[in-house]
């Protein structure tokens, strides 16, 4: 399966299949992933291990272990990390197209556009 390191930490494919994929993201402590947008997918993220803070259209949330966050199609978001341990979040994805080229930046840490 398909994985990818990033500058926050790395993401790994478990499965894919018609319109749906699903990764488990680890965010690396202090780091977080773009604030960002998909014109066509929705994701759906599960905290398997750590504290998520998920920024959701403006509104901020710390997620624990076994919580969970719906993003709708085209909703601005963001995972961060600002605790000690690794984060883990299970991410599935649904949409028509589910490339990594879907992704807007509003906002990078990074410089990535």
């Amino acid at each position: 399966m398909e994985s990818d390191q990033r500058p926050w930490g790395a993401w790994f494919a478990l499965d894919r299949g018609d319109g749906y994929q699903v990764k488990r993201i680890v965010v690396n402590p202090g780091q977080r992933l773009s604030y960002q947008t998909h014109r066509q997918r929705a994701e759906h993220w599960i905290v398997v291990a750590g504290t998520a803070t998920c920024t959701v259209d403006g509104e901020t949330v710390e997620v624990k272990t076994g919580g969970c966050v719906d993003i709708g199609v085209g909703t601005p978001h963001r995972i961060a990390n600002l605790h000690d341990e690794e984060l883990v979040i299970i991410e599935v994805q649904r949409g028509d197209y589910l490339g990594e080229d879907d992704i807007s930046r509003l906002d990078d840490d990074y410089g990535r556009q």
